[in-house]
C-alpha cells in the first residue's frame, strides 16, 4: 500500500522514484516486520500469563525440559502479523508471487493456529490428527498452484541444481503439484519437527530465509539490463524480485522473535509460527525454481524430518530403535548435550547447508 502511494509521488518529487527498488523497500519491510515483534511479543507473553496458556511438555522427554511447562507459546502469531503487515505496505500487493506467498504462510498459520487452540483445550489432545492436518495442507497446495498454473501460466518446469538451465529444463505439466506439495508440506513440517529447543528453530529459520533472500535476488532481477539469472545460467522469473520484500519481511520478524525465544526462552512459537513460516520458505523455493536447491538450504530441517521417519520405520519393522530419542535434537539431549551446545551446533550446520546451497549458483 504505501509502495503504490510513495512511489505515486515519484511525479512531483524525484527523490521518492527510490521506492521502485525492491532491494531499498526490503530494508524497511525488515525494520518494521522487526518493530512489530518485537513490541507485539512482551504484550503476548503478558496476555497468555494470565490465562495460563502454555506450552504442554512431554513425560519422555528429557527431563531439564520439565522447567519449561507453562512457558507461554503461540509466539508465531506476532511474526504471522508482521509479515503480512510489512509485506502488504512495502511489497507490490498486486504480485502474483506475493499473493500465493501470503496465502500460503497464512493459511498454514491458521492450520498451526487450531492445532495448538485444541491442545490448548484439552492438554491431553494432540491437536489435529496428522492425517487431517496433511490434507488440509496438500489440498491448500494444489488449489492454490492449481489456479496458477492453468489461469497465470505459472512455468512447471523444472531446474535442476549443478546443470545449466538451457541444456535440462524439463517440462512436467500438472505433476507440478505434487512436487510442491512435497517441498512446502515438507518444509512446513519438518521446521515444525525441529522447533523442539529454545531458538533452534528460529536461528536455522533465518539463515534459510537469508540463502533464499540470495537466490532469490539472482533469479529475478535485472540490473541495468544485466540479467543476473542468465548470468548464473538459472531460471530467470519475471516478477521474482518482489520476493524479496517478503523475505525480508520474515528476516526482520525472525530476528525480532529471536530477542525474547533465545535460551532461556520466554515464549515459544507453536504450530502456527513453525508452520507458517516453513511454508513461506518452501512457498518462494517453489515459486523461484529452487525446488530442489531448498533441500540443501533447508538440509537442517530436511535431516530432523528423516530422524523421525527412520526411528517409527525401525520401530515398526524391527522393534528397534535408531536413535535414543527423535527428532534428532533430543538424541543429543539424551545422549548429554546440554540444550545451548545442540542448539549452537545445529545453527553451525544450517549455516554450513544455506552456503552450499548458494554455491550451486556458480556450480552449473
Amino acid at each position: 500500500m504505501l509502495y503504490y502511494l510513495l512511489f505515486g509521488l515519484k511525479s512531483y518529487f524525484s527523490v521518492f522514484n527510490v521506492f521502485r527498488y525492491p532491494t531499498f523497500r526490503m530494508v524497511i519491510a525488515a525494520v518494521i516486520s522487526f518493530v512489530i515483534v518485537y513490541f507485539m511479543i512482551p504484550k503476548m507473553i503478558k496476555f497468555f500469563r494470565q490465562r495460563e496458556i502454555g506450552q504442554n511438555i512431554r513425560d519422555d522427554g528429557p527431563e531439564t525440559h520439565l522447567k519449561k511447562a507453562g512457558t507461554p507459546t503461540m509466539g508465531g502469531i506476532a511474526m504471522l502479523v508482521a509479515i503480512i503487515t510489512s509485506t502488504v505496505l512495502w511489497a507490490d500487493y498486486k504480485n502474483m508471487y506475493i499473493i500465493v506467498s501470503l496465502v500460503m504462510t497464512t493459511g498454514f498459520g491458521l492450520v498451526g493456529f487450531v492445532d495448538d487452540l485444541l491442545k490448548f483445550k484439552n492438554k491431553s489432545s494432540k491437536g489435529l490428527s496428522g492425517k487431517v492436518r496433511l490434507l488440509i495442507e496438500f489440498s491448500l497446495v494444489f488449489i492454490t498452484f492449481g489456479i496458477i498454473i492453468k489461469w497465470f501460466g505459472f512455468d512447471t518446469r523444472l531446474s535442476l541444481p549443478f546443470i545449466k538451465t538451457e541444456i535440462f529444463h524439463p517440462d512436467i505439466g500438472y505433476f507440478y503439484l505434487i512436487l510442491s506439495g512435497l517441498v512446502i508440506v515438507g518444509t512446513a513440517n519438518a521446521l515444525n519437527l525441529t522447533d523442539g529447543l529454545d531458538g533452534l528453530a528460529i536461528g536455522p529459520t533465518l539463515i534459510s530465509a537469508t540463502a533464499f533472500l540470495i537466490l532469490t535476488y539472482g533469479a529475478g532481477t535485472v540490473l541495468a539490463g544485466f540479467n543476473v539469472a542468465e548470468y548464473l545460467k538459472i531460471a530467470y522469473i519475471d516478477g521474482a524480485g518482489e520476493l524479496t520484500v517478503f523475505i525480508a519481511s520474515i528476516i526482520g520478524a525472525g530476528i525480532g522473535f529471536l530477542w525474547y525465544n533465545f535460551y532461556p526462552a520466554e515464549i515459544f512459537m507453536g504450530d502456527v509460527g513453525s508452520l507458517s513460516l516453513g511454508a513461506a520458505l518452501g512457498t518462494v523455493a517453489v515459486l523461484i525454481k529452487m525446488e530442489f536447491v531448498s533441500m540443501i538450504v533447508n538440509g537442517l530441517f530436511l535431516l530432523e524430518a528423516l530422524s523421525v521417519i527412520m526411528q517409527v520405520v525401525s520401530y515398526q519393522t524391527v522393534q528397534r530403535r535408531i536413535f535414543k530419542m527423535a527428532p534428532l535434537h533430543h538424541h543429543f539431549e539424551k545422549k548429554g548435550w546440554p540444550e545451548t551446545k545442540v542448539i549452537i551446533r545445529f545453527w553451525i550446520i544450517a549455516i554450513i547447508m544455506a552456503i552450499l546451497g548458494v554455491a550451486t549458483l556458480k556450480l552449473r
